[in-house]
């Protein structure tokens, strides 16, 4: 028993030798002059570390431009996307029940206020239309803020919701608004030939789409809003629209809709994504 009490006070003893030396000043078997290479070892060695991640930034932010990226990996054909918003692409609502369609219409307000008229004779030109909006940039010179053209509102014609302050949702007569995803530098049309919208429904609903209308004639994006120089370079950028007003759709029934872009320059679909310049959704209009 005694055996065991001492060899645990010489254990001890050594943890504490070996923590604080008093006889050779050593903390942790290592003396101040040792501690201190060893700390200002890893301090150069971190400063060296953090000033090269510090230079390899300065190098990569100089090769960036402010207003176009450098580097561009998008699909070759843009996406679409409708308005008004709704879950999962599933607009469904009852003619007859303004709670089911009011959030539709306020989202169609809110979303088209920067289209109004006034707004855009103010802050935009009147383009000549059916060619590219050009404006490069002079050598260094930058031709910044770029100008835009305008797209107002009244172009919607019956889906502007001005005349018709419901969009047709109060008649079972919906607007859906199209707009082609923005890409940076992207010429969707030549030959003075603009991209165009069709929509049709998928072979098992053909019977009950009805007829369609399409705002501006024809559904077309016009070439004048392209190309897009970037939310930087051009501010008051406004994406062209188009609106599809469904006249007489069949009524308590699911209708699978789908959307697609059709240009001269512009594949629809790729190998990377089916969806590229296409758009699907689900459309019920309900009587009660």
């Amino acid at each position: 028993m005694s055996g065991s009490k001492e060899e645990d006070r010489k254990g001890s003893s050594e943890w504490r030798e070996f923590f604080w030396n008093p006889r050779t000043h050593e903390l942790l078997g290592r003396t101040a002059t040792s501690w201190g290479l060893i700390l200002l070892f890893y301090l150069v060695f971190y400063l060296f570390l953090a000033g090269m991640f510090s230079l390899t930034m300065y190098i990569m932010l100089l090769t960036l431009d402010e207003y176009k990226p450098t580097w561009q990996d998008l699909l070759a054909t843009p996406g679409m996307m409708i308005r008004p918003k709704a879950d999962q692409l599933d607009i469904s609502f009852s003619v007859s029940d303004m709670d089911s369609w009011k959030g539709f219409v306020q989202n169609l307000d809110n979303f088209l206020s920067p289209y109004n008229d006034s707004y855009q004779a103010q802050t935009n030109d009147n383009c000549i239309p059916d060619q590219n909006f050009i404006q490069e940039d002079s050598g260094e010179v930058r031709n910044n803020p770029k100008r835009s053209c305008q797209f107002n509102r009244t172009m919607l014609e019956e889906c502007s919701g001005l005349s018709d302050h419901f969009y047709g949702y109060d008649r079972g007569q919906p607007c859906i608004l199209i707009k082609l995803n923005r890409v940076i530098g992207l010429l969707p049309g030549k030959d003075g030939l603009s991209p165009f919208v069709t929509c049709g429904a998928k072979k098992e609903d053909n019977d009950k789409i009805g007829p369609l209308a399409f705002f501006p004639p024809n559904g077309t994006f016009n070439l004048m809003y392209y190309p897009y120089y970037g939310k930087k370079a051009q501010v008051n950028y406004t994406q062209p629209l188009v609106a599809v007003k469904f006249l007489n759709a069949s009524l308590n029934t699911d209708i699978d809709v789908a959307c697609q872009i059709h240009s001269n320059t512009l594949a629809t679909g790729s190998e990377r994504d089916k969806f590229a310049g296409r758009i699907s959704f689900k459309l019920r209009i309900n009587d009660k």
